[in-house]
């Protein structure tokens, strides 16, 4: 019966969208074209709202340029101290923290076990280049 059922589901489904593809075209046709047009209207109005605002706000910017512009330089330079000053203050905060811990023996254990490894690694492909030498050699003077 659930063969039948999803048979019969299926028939419908499959019916449905063969007899009506121009509609399914025509809905999404319409969907683009009115999702399309709203786009564009409203990036007419934006593009209008900002040309109308430059226009009203040049000759402002004209005329209280010699206070704007080191009024903005001052303000950069205050935001950058602050954000360089607040950086330089978490990389001390970061090393005197990893000093502590090497000092106090938390965190020396992990650097010694990653120095352990680099150097086993480091080994491994020393004497592991060095066997592949040796077996081409081998071979080179085996033939």
């Amino acid at each position: 019966m659930a063969d039948q059922t999803r048979t019969h589901h299926e028939m419908i489904s499959r019916d449905s969208t063969q007899a009506h593809p121009k509609a399914r075209q025509m809905v999404k046709a319409a969907t683009a074209v009115t999702a399309g047009g709203s786009l564009l209207v409203l990036s007419g109005l934006t593009l209008a709202g900002t040309v109308i605002a430059l226009t009203v706000a040049t000759p402002l910017l004209v005329i209280f340029s010699p206070v704007l512009v080191p009024a903005v330089i001052t303000v950069t330079l205050i935001i950058t101290g602050f954000l360089a000053s607040g950086g330089f203050g978490i990389a001390a905060i970061t090393a005197f923290s990893w000093l502590y811990r090497h000092m106090t023996g938390s965190g020396s254990e992990r650097i010694d076990n990653a120095r352990m490894k680099v150097g086993s690694r480091a080994q491994d492909t020393k004497f592991g280049q060095h066997n592949i030498g040796v077996h081409q050699q081998q071979a080179q003077h085996a033939s």
